[in-house]
């Protein structure tokens, strides 16, 4: 009987313990093996998804010159700073750079870049102006590392997801 009972009240108890859950953001529930993560640059609480620990260690790094470098495992690492930047600045050093050659833009959006350049193997890079609030961001690739397509369309991906501590991200 007890074991009947229990039947019972086991898919109650599991629909009465999800409706009191907290709430999930819907760019949360967006991103399959993501979690979310908190940071302050230049005294700004932000937040930004990241890859969750099944894809390694979650190491945050304040760099001198004001960046905050995110890395988890070796196909995610991102560096955010302040700063308005320069789409078309940019552009011009990846068309100028006689090293690493630039090959082809995947997206070239008004805030965004992600190119395809190579040295001795393709490689992929990404550029993004993101503005949660009233302060923008740049967040990119981290300098001299190389990454696949698939895991620099990850990074750009967080990248949007960037905002300001209660604030919703920029659509």
């Amino acid at each position: 009987m007890k074991k009947i009972l229990l039947l019972l009240l086991a898919p109650a108890m599991v629909f009465l313990a999800s409706c009191g859950g907290s709430k999930t953001d819907e760019t949360t529930a967006s991103i399959p093996g993501m979690m979310e993560t908190q940071l302050k640059i230049n005294g700004n609480a932000l937040s930004i998804m990241v890859p969750d620990s099944t894809k390694g260690k979650l190491e945050m790094v304040e760099q001198s010159w004001g960046a905050t470098e995110i890395k988890v495992g070796k196909d995610f690492q991102i560096s955010i700073e302040e700063g308005e930047g320069d789409i078309a600045l940019t552009k011009s050093d990846i068309s100028g750079n006689d090293v690493n050659k630039f090959k082809r833009y995947v997206k070239d959006e008004p805030t965004t870049l992600l190119w395809e350049s190579e040295i001795t193997a393709p490689e992929f890079h990404f550029y993004s102006i993101v503005k949660p609030g009233t302060v923008s961001y740049i967040v990119k690739d981290i300098a001299g590392e190389m990454f696949g397509e698939k895991a620099t369309e990850t990074m750009v991906e967080a990248a949007k997801t960037l905002k300001a501590k209660g604030a919703k991200p920029d659509a």
